[in-house]
């Protein structure tokens, strides 16, 4: 699921922390890569993140598993269900309260 929220000059890494997600990484394409994981390792949230001085884009889904075959990135990923709607909605709440 992509969704956007202006940009009122957050701090991003203050805002992934007060979400519940950890930084995993920086990608090359300058995303943020972050997880909340649901208990153990999985199932986690998966979200990147960019930032503009206009808006910040998500893009977020569920990782309902490992990945099978090391190398691959293929985890039976969530994209669209009410679950990853309700994370949205969450995050969004959480930032424009």
């Amino acid at each position: 699921m992509i969704f956007k929220i202006f940009n009122k000059n957050y701090n991003i890494a203050q805002l992934i922390r007060q979400m519940g997600y950890k930084l995993i990484a920086k990608t090359d394409r300058g995303e943020l890569n972050c997880v909340r994981p649901l208990g153990a390792d999985y199932p986690r949230f998966h979200a990147y993140l960019t930032e503009t001085p206009e808006l910040i884009n998500f893009s977020i889904h569920l990782d309902q598993k490992r990945p099978v075959y090391e190398g691959t990135t293929a985890h039976g990923g969530d994209y669209e269900s009410d679950v990853v709607r309700g994370e949205a909605q969450r995050i969004k709440d959480m930032i424009l309260r």
